[in-house]
């Protein structure tokens, strides 16, 4: 077998700071909005891939917010754009052209839009054998719900995690954020690396998609299982855990704090850091599921001494002998942690018009290779003769395309 290149070959287009990440030479048609399919594709431009966002002319805020916003740029950063009418034939023909040269397409169209358009896996796949077709869609490609639109609170209430969340008594409560969209992109880009390693063998693409209903009852995880198992159906707990006792938020003497001690071994520990041995002596507390059927009395019991002390006392002691433990940050907390900071989770990129400012780096680490954001958010269209010009567009031709509407300002 032929040794691998060290340096793959860089698409037509590719930033040569992208040239050595493990992505490098992919050419990906990004037809996505919102947050879910832009969260999918940018773990593909943050690795090296040529990301070409394909918008409408005129796209407006609704397609990600401001372009130069926080939300836009941080999502479609490490692109280029071209501005394509896909309604208009001309601006079709030409898509059609630039898939043919695609490796992946990224959608996150309504199941209906996109059959509308002819521009879905059935229509691009005789052209192009090799194109991983990669969508997400609300509750799946097909069944009853197929045609609807949807977002990332009506997956949380439908896919039961409201259900789960927030204190018992007060009501469905959605969490903090857009968690459905999130995994979905998250999981459609799992998806298309196993297409694309399977292509190593076949040559052939494949067809990859979820939904937020999906991403929302996988993500459901251990509670799920507890009805599929056991027929239990888990309720809202609060800031504890649904099982495991005590694991929550207890009170300090100046702010709360999360506190982690509910198997057997880290019960025992936990007592006597907290000098309190007879808690040991406890009946009902011996076992975890003792504790869990009592947890009020728990809870209640270890809050009268956690209060007693301020928050960095209880850390420092309970870390000395190796109880979980950690403050509870707002977002700012969060980005002066100084480990946080060692992570570099706060990612530096210069802006054009914003300039020196930062962006939420990707959480994936791959030893001997460091991703950034090496290409600035495009404007709209503002790579178009480029990429047509890749796709063997002439000078007449791309003319004839802006003259005939297909195809926005450059």
């Amino acid at each position: 077998m032929p040794e691998s290149p060290v340096d793959p070959k860089p698409a037509p287009g590719a930033s040569p700071a992208a040239s050595r990440l493990p992505l490098a030479g992919l050419r990906v048609l990004d037809l996505t909005l919102a947050r879910a399919g832009p969260t999918c594709v940018r773990h593909l431009a943050d690795w090296g891939a040529d990301v070409i966002r394909v918008e409408p002319p005129g796209a407006n805020d609704a397609l990600g917010g401001p372009r130069d916003g926080f939300d836009f740029v941080n999502l479609h950063r490490n692109k280029r754009a071209i501005a394509l009418d896909l309604k208009n034939p001309a601006g079709h023909a030409a898509f059609l052209r630039l898939a043919r040269t695609a490796d992946i397409l990224v959608e996150n169209m309504r199941v209906q839009v996109k059959h509308r358009l002819k521009i879905a896996d059935e229509h691009l796949r005789p052209l192009n054998p090799r194109l991983i077709y990669a969508s997400i869609s609300g509750f799946g490609q097909t069944g009853p719900y197929a045609t609807r639109g949807g977002v990332d609170q009506i997956a949380q209430g439908m896919g039961g995690l409201m259900s789960i969340t927030g204190e018992p008594g007060r009501g469905p409560m959605r969490v903090g954020i857009p968690i459905d969209d999130l995994t979905a992109g998250n999981l459609l880009a799992l998806g298309i690396l196993l297409a694309l390693y399977e292509r190593e063998r076949t040559g052939l693409g494949r067809y990859v998609h979820t939904s937020l209903l999906e991403a929302q009852v996988f993500m459901l995880d251990f509670q799920a299982t507890r009805w599929l198992m056991d027929g239990h159906i888990a309720g809202q707990a609060g800031n504890d855990h649904p099982v495991n006792i005590p694991m929550g938020v207890f009170p300090t003497a100046d702010k709360p704090i999360n506190i982690a001690a509910s198997s057997p071994k880290l019960w025992e520990v936990f007592c006597r850091a907290l000098e309190r041995p007879e808690w040991l002596e406890v009946p009902e507390w011996k076992t975890p599921q003792g504790r869990s059927k009592d947890r009020a009395r728990v809870n209640a019991t270890v809050a009268e001494v956690t209060r007693t002390k301020p928050s960095e006392y209880w850390i420092a002691r309970l870390e000395e002998v190796g109880i979980p433990c950690g403050p509870i940050n707002n977002i700012k907390e969060v980005f002066e942690d100084p480990q946080v900071r060692h992570l570099g989770m706060a990612m530096p990129m210069r802006h054009r018009r914003r300039g020196d400012i930062q962006v939420v780096a990707s959480a994936i680490n791959i030893e001997g290779l460091e991703t950034g954001v090496y290409r600035d958010v495009p404007e709209l269209g503002e790579h178009a003769d480029e990429i047509l010009a890749e796709a063997g567009f002439t000078a007449d031709e791309i003319r004839d395309l802006r003259a005939s509407g297909a195809l926005g300002a450059a």
